[in-house]
């Protein structure tokens, strides 16, 4: 057997392990049906490894998408989960379609524009709303709020009030999402922390029981348990195939949740796809547009069967390049072996309680809104912190799109108070000396997030000529971290002996962290 192929089944069926509990607790924090998490992986596996760009990456279902399909399946279906759920899947339909028409006009390089602080708010925002909701499940308890701030403020009622069985399961497996990995074995390490604890919550179960309904006596108290507390799967995956509900597009709300769903879907998984690249050692670029096409297709696929949307999911393909994947065999064989564990080991998987479920997608929540990204934030600068917080918040109080328009708005204000006027927002103004072993770009102005492919186009065309460029920002008046992140990436990709800046000492940061915003003092 090739080498490649081999070292793409022994991935495969790791990264599989890892995805099997996160697929079916992220469409069950969805309001979907767990299977539907299972099918998207199987799809961006099989199907989707051979029409990607990045191919390293693993295609499934991710946590920065429960917050739209949760919301969307509430909504439209007005408290029918069932109603909801397969209008939900008209609407990711017609998201699909707009993601795979937009690639048609290469719209991918614009998610290397968004700022960097306002992504991270509306993950960090991603991640408290995962908590605020899988904390109640994860010690046995059914919370009665539907918003974000109000069940954060119902978890002390929720701890009061624990079901000790499934309490125990929860915190047993959330004690092993963290603990283990902080374990200095290389042995144990190799084993996903969550494999641990299903070895162990599973057949807690069945010992007490949890398959059949029963209550039982601890404290002077009675607590009920039953088939409720866990995984609900068919045991034939055919059964489990769901199609759209279409009359769903004639509510004008449905067309805010398909943007939300194009939007939020293709950003992330462009992202993913940056950060799989940076951490190759191969260094090989992927191509953007490709891959946004092939998860687009995906997610056709998945919406007119039953999944949830996917995206190139990040957690998932850090984990593939450190288990030594070489290219998309292992994405490929990790949607085969899940197509074979719900084949031939439903019965296994009804067993697993939500409890643990909840617990895996909490220390997902942890980790988008860890207090390290606040930090890491404010050494950039207080603006960017600014953006952050205020995405964050906006998002706890409506939605993500509100939340990222809102920061995106707020990155532009603070802008004009800096002095940036409006005819400089998309355009560049610079100086091009072509010198005979290098092009100079002098920028004349202020080089911002938003008028960077202005400056993108110049540096093509240089580069272009086989020259080595220098962007020289001793006259500019405002460099951006946004600009900074782009050029420094870029650097990375091609190496400094093709594209290096210059003058940016001549220019004063916001903070001591080198990608802070520059400005004239």
């Amino acid at each position: 057997m090739p080498l490649h192929l081999l070292s793409g089944i022994r991935s495969g069926f790791f990264i599989a392990l890892i995805a099997m509990p996160l697929c079916l607790g992220i469409a069950i924090a969805s309001s979907c049906p767990p299977i539907a998490g299972i099918i998207t992986a199987i799809i961006g596996g099989i199907i989707v490894s051979f029409l990607g760009g990045c191919k390293l990456s693993i295609k499934g279902p991710a946590a920065g998408l429960i917050v739209i399909v949760m919301g969307a399946v509430m909504e439209l279906g007005a408290g029918d989960l069932t109603a909801g759920y397969k209008k939900f899947l008209a609407i990711a339909v017609i998201a699909a379609l707009l993601q795979i028409i937009l690639v048609f006009f290469k719209t991918a390089r614009f998610g290397r524009l968004m700022p960097p602080s306002v992504i991270h708010g509306m993950l960090a925002a991603i991640g408290i709303i995962i908590v605020a909701k899988q904390i109640h499940i994860l010690v046995g308890a059914t919370p009665h709020q539907k918003t974000t701030l109000a069940l954060i403020g119902e978890v002390p009622h929720s701890i009061l009030n624990i079901n000790p069985e499934l309490a125990f399961i929860g915190i047993f497996t959330l004690a092993c999402m963290i603990l283990i990995p902080l374990i200095p074995s290389k042995i144990i390490k190799i084993i996903p922390p969550a494999l641990v604890a299903l070895f162990v919550v599973v057949p807690l179960g069945i010992i007490w029981h949890l398959k059949i309904p029963h209550s039982y006596h601890v404290l002077d108290h009675d607590f009920l348990v039953g088939p409720s507390n866990l995984v609900n799967i068919p045991s034939n995956i055919f059964n489990s195939l769901v199609f759209p509900d279409f009359s769903v597009l004639m509510e004008p709300t449905a067309y805010k949740f398909i943007i939300m769903l194009a939007l939020i879907g293709s950003i992330e998984s462009v992202l993913t796809v940056i950060a799989v690249d940076s951490i190759d050692q191969t260094k090989t670029k992927s191509n953007l547009n490709k891959d946004l096409l092939g998860i687009g297709i995906g997610n056709l696929i998945c919406a007119f069967i039953g999944g949830l949307p996917m995206i190139s999911e990040v957690v998932r393909s850090k984990a593939n390049i450190d288990n030594g994947a070489k290219d998309h065999w292992s994405n490929f064989f990790h949607g085969c072996f899940l197509l074979i564990a719900v084949v031939w080991a439903a019965p296994l998987i009804q067993q697993i309680p939500l409890a643990a479920l909840a617990a895996m997608l909490i220390v997902t929540g942890l980790r988008l809104a860890s207090p390290s990204t606040f930090i890491k934030t404010y050494k950039i600068g207080i603006d960017q912190l600014a953006l952050f917080m205020t995405t964050l918040v906006v998002t706890l109080c409506s939605d993500l799109l509100v939340g990222i328009t809102t920061g995106m708005l707020l990155k532009i204000i603070i802008h004009l108070i800096r002095g940036v006027k409006l005819k400089t927002i998309i355009s560049i103004s610079v100086r091009v000396d072509q010198l005979p072993t290098y092009s100079q770009i002098t920028v004349l102005g202020p080089a911002i997030f938003s008028n960077y492919f202005s400056l993108q186009k110049y540096i093509n065309r240089e580069l272009n000529t086989n020259k080595k460029v220098i962007v020289d920002f001793t006259q500019a008046n405002l460099v951006d971290h946004t600009t900074l992140s782009c050029l420094y990436s870029w650097i990375d990709e091609i190496g400094i002996d093709r594209l290096n800046l210059i003058g940016l000492e001549k220019l004063s940061k916001n903070s001591d962290h080198p990608l802070s915003t520059h400005k004239f003092a």
